[in-house]
């Protein structure tokens, strides 16, 4: 696979029917998390009704190019087909944060402000399987990432990345019908802030838990390799740090700001989504071992001021995106946008990542977690109810989106 380069310095019922027939304030500002489309040239190495209008940008008719996304790719990649919001699957959510479905078909979603996680059947029947009484939500934190494990069918284990009063951790808990068990910790000590704490997880096609943090907005923790914050992490399902670990430790990768969305593409590489502070939201191509940057370098600086960092494959700014959620399917992968308020759909090839174009700006909000159902449409996530949005009567939604 090639290595990336571096840089010197710094639903639903109705719509699957159609579907059949067819300090702090200035962080705060910064991370940001402020329909139509909006193309961006890159280069280098729903509501209960089915959604039929245009996707083009009012401001932007003609979805040009904005030079503010620059990437590596070696070519440039244009796709004509656009995504399209075909129903809404659950409405009334508070702060929906993780998703992740079981092999049944339902999804587990939790709530960071609730600390509830529920299950989502496709019908949009939400069933609450408990709470989490050590989360303590504040701000940025409280109950976020999720998701079964390679073995749910047989072992019945949820992991959780959850906040406590004292740190991030990730626990797990077994879940017997309709009721989830006591919470047990798997690795703890992760820094805990109001704002930075990372939180997603994901297991890996290698059978490993990848822990996604961030710096709990303290930036010189992303450069300590002892630490725990500003990284991502690869552990065992027991939490012990995974065999072929570059330092010896959980830590895969480290120079992260916060990380909040983690995806394989279909060649095995992991991508992940990173907020930038005031400039520069970025997606990452990770290698083991290498360092990202923060906080010498945001984005991809201009000159050099030394030291060895991986380049971005793509960045915006950050008034257009506000990374949380990532997902990949069909050669794409699906970017989720806060404060940019829009759905990034952005091509991968072996040489890296293409075109970016942006979906539904302004039409729902602010969005958070983007999720490939089994049947292969994507579930997103609003989050208008997180202190930092607009929310809508029926917020927060799963939107059913087709790719």
């Amino acid at each position: 696979m090639p290595a990336p380069q571096r840089r010197r310095a710094r639903a639903v019922r109705q719509g699957l029917a159609s579907l059949a027939v067819a300090p702090l304030l200035l962080a705060l500002a910064a991370c940001g998390q402020g329909g139509n489309e909006v193309d961006l040239e890159v280069t280098g190495t729903g509501s209960a009704q089915p959604t039929d209008g245009p996707t083009s940008s009012p401001s932007d008719p003609t979805g040009s190019a904005s030079p503010s996304a620059t990437g590596d790719a070696q070519t440039t990649l244009e796709t004509s087909a656009r995504p399209k919001v075909v129903g809404t699957v659950a409405t009334g959510l508070e702060v929906p944060w993780g998703l992740a479905f079981l092999p049944d078909g339902d999804a587990i979603v939790t709530e960071r402000d609730s600390t509830r996680v529920v299950r989502v059947s496709p019908e949009g029947d939400v069933t609450e399987l408990g709470t989490v009484a050590i989360a303590e939500p504040g701000v940025e934190a409280g109950l976020l990432g999720v998701t079964p494990s390679p073995d749910f069918a047989s072992d019945r284990l949820l992991y959780l990345y959850v906040s406590t009063a004292e740190d991030n951790r990730v626990v797990r808990a077994d879940l017997e019908g309709d009721r989830l068990g006591p919470v047990e910790p798997v690795l703890t000590g992760i820094p805990r802030g109001a704002i930075h704490d990372g939180g997603r997880l994901l297991f890996g096609p290698d059978g490993y838990l990848y822990v996604s943090t961030g710096e709990a907005g303290e930036p010189p923790r992303a450069q300590d390799r002892d630490d725990l914050g500003g990284k991502i992490l690869r552990i065992t399902p027991d939490g012990e740090p995974a065999p072929g670990n570059p330092f010896d430790s959980p830590v895969w990768s480290w120079g992260h700001r916060n990380v909040q969305g983690l995806a394989f593409d279909d060649r095995g590489r992991l991508w992940a989504s990173e907020f930038g502070d005031s400039t520069w939201d970025e997606l990452n191509l990770i290698e083991a071992g290498a360092n990202y940057g923060w906080p010498a370098v945001e984005g991809r600086p201009e000159g050099g001021a030394g030291g060895d960092f991986v380049d971005p494959q793509v960045q915006w700014s950050t008034d257009e995106a506000s990374p949380s959620g990532l997902a990949f399917t069909g050669d794409h992968l699906y970017l989720a946008a806060l404060r940019g308020e829009r759905l990034w759909r952005v091509p991968v090839t072996g040489d890296g990542a293409g075109k970016a174009r942006s979906f539904f700006v302004g039409d729902h909000g602010r969005m958070r977690t983007v999720a490939v159902a089994p049947d292969g449409m994507l579930w997103v996530t609003t989050s208008n109810r997180d202190g930092r949005g607009d929310p809508r009567p029926d917020d927060d939604q799963i939107l059913l989106v087709r790719p």
